[in-house]
């Protein structure tokens, strides 16, 4: 053949990109497909905003049997498939691909069904986190799960990455909130999973499929569980000149059998930014604070206070001053709720999530620091203090390139500590594509390719949400 005669590759790539959307517009109605190019501008990143990337198009389905149609069609033309519900992801979960198409859910927002008899609540997966607490409220209960981004992010994604946030340490992370799902496969199909029982009968697939960050199937509709809202609760704040003292008193509080409802750890450079921008009363002459929140009545909260009190003066305390109304409980987590907010109006960062066992809590702050040093870049650490899952922020220029090269470096190194240590890659935000060259730290390869089959098991093309979560030499690539 000669080379005149030979096809153009991007003239094939035009004409499928036509045939394909002419099919689109076919099958969803037309307000519902966004094709121009400033449309699809607004879903080219998620919260990991160093990578962009214009999709093929961008659906936004109203019902679950819309998003079956849409899968169904996607199979048949084996088309990619990003699943996106608010974009929050921190591990670039929602980066979409030139040649996939964006299934957005953020229109899928209903509260289906509210039984406070047995204390569960069926919603659509494009929910807010915080709007399952909004709508039962009034009712006395509310949805335990509580990411910083709870206003934003949706309960589709929550599952999608097992999220936690600030209470978790009482009440547990999203998997241990959950009964049950609606999930569409790539082939179309529905299927339940779960449901509204305490104990589902057959194989625990809830579990593989929370966390599984979109890969497996897309899920429509949660079962929550609701949880009566407590009689009371109170912060305290303890202030410390030393993070080694402060994560000494998180071990100590711990270790004394007290589980607080919610232990959170910001150091000096979080303390100041967030008291600048939200003026919540944390101290600014300490190097380190912790956040610790206890509920029930008001005499087992003063109960409560009064030891964890007792055990900070083992570590030396700077200060120690408890919560005395509702208006400064409210400043003082607002403060906190803000942080990332806040330190994005300074500075572009790059967040990390790792986790680590609590005793090795003191080492894993000093070697951050000296990590962030070597390349330097400063850092702010914020993270939950009680499960040992680490948010170090490490504060960079996003349009310099040598430094986005750079702070990836200095984060991989975090993330390796945090495995050296005995913990994970990941506590909340997913692997993405952030983690996936670093599956490896963690997983031998025979773990990965039994994970990777289990993927194909659910979605034999690898079509559905491709080039995350497995290294690229492997079988994600695809």
């Amino acid at each position: 053949m000669s080379q005149l005669s030979m096809p153009n590759p991007d003239l094939a790539i035009l004409q499928r990109r036509t045939d394909l959307l002419r099919q689109l517009k076919r099958l969803v109605p037309e307000a519902t497909l966004i094709t121009d190019r400033e449309g699809r501008r607004t879903f080219e990143t998620d919260a990991l905003t160093a990578y962009r990337c214009l999709p093929l198009a961008v659906v936004l389905p109203g019902t679950t049997e819309e998003v079956s149609k849409i899968l169904r069609f996607c199979h048949e033309n084996h088309v990619k498939v990003v699943p996106r519900g608010a974009g929050t992801s921190l591990s670039g979960g929602a980066l979409p691909l030139e040649d996939a198409i964006v299934l957005c859910l953020s229109r899928m927002s209903k509260v289906l069904s509210v039984d406070l008899t047995n204390r569960v609540a069926r919603v659509e997966a494009g929910l807010t986190n915080i709007g399952i607490s909004q709508a039962v409220a009034a009712d006395g209960y509310f949805y335990a799960p509580d990411p910083s981004s709870q206003i934003a992010c949706t309960v589709g994604g929550n599952v999608a990455t097992n999220s936690g946030g600030a209470h978790c340490l009482k009440y547990g992370v999203t998997t241990n909130n959950i009964l049950g799902v609606r999930m569409v496969l790539m082939s179309g199909e529905i299927i339940d999973i779960g449901g509204a029982s305490l104990d589902a009968p057959g194989y625990d697939f809830l579990a593989l499929i929370t966390g599984s960050e979109g890969q497996l199937g897309v899920v429509t509709e949660v079962t929550v569980r609701l949880l009566k809202a407590a009689e009371g609760a109170r912060p305290m704040l303890l202030g410390f000149d030393s993070n080694e003292a402060a994560g000494a008193c998180v071990a100590g509080i711990i270790a004394a059998g007290i589980v607080p409802v919610a232990l959170e750890f910001m150091d000096r450079p979080a303390i100041h930014v967030c008291e600048h921008f939200v003026k919540a009363g944390y101290p600014l002459d300490v190097e380190a604070l912790l956040i610790v929140e206890v509920q029930g009545s008001e005499d087992e909260i003063d109960t409560l206070l009064e030891r964890i009190g007792e055990i900070a003066l083992d570590f030396n305390p700077a200060m120690m001053r408890r919560s005395q109304s509702e208006e400064e409980t409210t400043l003082i987590w607002k403060g906190r709720k803000a942080a990332f907010g806040a330190i994005g109006q300074l500075s572009d960062y790059y967040c990390m999530d790792g986790v680590i066992p609590l005793s090795k809590l003191t080492k894993a702050l000093d070697e951050i620091g000296w990590i962030c040093r070597r390349y330097r870049f400063d850092v702010a650490n914020i993270f939950h203090a009680g499960d040992g899952n680490l948010h170090p922020l490490i504060l960079y220029n996003a349009n310099d390139p040598i430094q986005l090269e750079r702070v990836e470096l200095c984060g991989a190194e975090i993330l390796k500590l945090c495995v050296e240590l005995g913990g994970c890659l990941t506590g909340e935000h997913g692997v993405g594509i952030e983690k996936r060259e670093l599956m490896r730290l963690q997983y031998s390869d025979m773990d990965l390719a039994q994970q990777m089959r289990v993927k194909t098991v659910f979605d034999p093309d690898w079509l559905l949400n491709p080039g995350k979560v497995f290294p690229l030499e492997g079988r994600g690539a695809q």
